[in-house]
């Protein structure tokens, strides 16, 4: 990435981190798909400020000769989008060369999800995983069992979930506020499993047993000595697949963000208001909730046609 192209770029993101809130997580997606394009430019002796219509064209026609999906290049094109948009407003390019360009079709695929038979066997392992362990083994037992049962009662994204600060715990216990995308703030209700499950783990700092050292009061309510200096949401999917084994599930099937799923589905499928739904799980659009609705109608199909006794299958 040329110099120039250096400076546009990180002026971008500083402008996305301060004025719109994005996550870090955000902006490392953004500065690798920037690079991307900024290197495919270069290859042609071009910078970004450079850049025509034709130029944004021929680099998603690569992505797509490349096989990169519907999804991830409508991703990148929103960013190379984005970055223009705010060229254009800092005056450093007269037009963006996206304008008018359409982003690639894209099927939006249902989430998966779990059944709640198949979450309750997953609690309930990671609960049988705590018995007979002790020192750290049983500090990271009672912290999994923790995290499980806080994720499937609150529908928290894991980055939200691993880097809770530990003064969500003032106020009351039956709530935590959230602050997700955007900076934007939430409640949350914890349910009497959730929170008999945060009792115990708080315990173990508080009272140790069998051996096991007082955990440091930090800021975080999961610490590690990771780099974020809490949890990282890859060693919480990682045990979260090894207690998908104990349960006898398949672990391709279980992620942190399938819990996600399977906390919204759930709640639906039991009646709630899709408003409500897109508060707790902290969507800016109702749009991006709605998905869920169509969960529940393929199932609704799946249903009447395996088991209704007149549904017919086509000869």
């Amino acid at each position: 990435m040329s110099s120039d192209d250096q400076r546009h770029v990180a002026a971008f993101l500083e402008m996305m981190a301060a004025e719109k809130g994005a996550a870090a997580n955000t902006l490392d997606a953004y500065r690798r798909d920037l690079a991307d394009f900024s290197g495919f430019l270069e290859r042609d002796g071009l910078a970004v400020a450079e850049a025509k219509k034709s130029d944004v064209s021929r680099y998603m026609q690569e992505l797509s000769a490349a096989g990169l999906k519907p999804a991830s290049r409508a991703r990148r094109l929103s960013a190379v989008r984005q970055l223009y948009k705010f060229l254009e407003a800092e005056g450093s390019v007269a037009e963006s060369p996206v304008e008018g360009l359409a982003a690639p079709s894209k099927k939006r695929a249902l989430p998966k999800t779990l059944s709640v038979g198949e979450v309750d066997r997953l609690i309930q392992a990671a609960a049988g995983a705590i018995a007979g362990t002790s020192g750290r083994d049983l500090v990271r037992a009672v912290r999994h069992y923790c995290l499980l049962e806080m994720l499937y009662a609150t529908g928290m994204r894991v980055s939200e979930l691993v880097s809770l600060p530990r003064s969500v715990l003032k106020g009351d216990p039956r709530l935590l506020t959230i602050r997700g995308k955007g900076g934007r703030e939430r409640l949350v209700p914890l349910n009497a499993g959730a929170r008999a499950a945060l009792t115990r783990y708080l315990a173990l700092g508080e009272a140790p047993e069998d051996g096991v050292a007082p955990m440091v009061a930090t800021r975080h309510l999961f610490p590690s000595r990771a780099g974020g200096g809490h949890l990282t949401r890859q060693r919480f999917a990682q045990d979260l697949k090894e207690t998908a084994l104990l349960a006898g599930l398949d672990p391709e099937r279980v992620s942190p963000h399938v819990l996600r799923h399977a906390f919204a589905s759930h709640l639906l499928d039991r009646g709630a208001d899709l408003r409500s739904v897109q508060s707790l799980l902290g969507h800016a659009d109702i749009s991006t909730t709605e998905i869920y609705t169509h969960v529940l109608e393929e199932r609704l199909k799946r249903l009447v046609t395996d088991h209704h006794p007149l549904a017919k299958k086509a000869p």
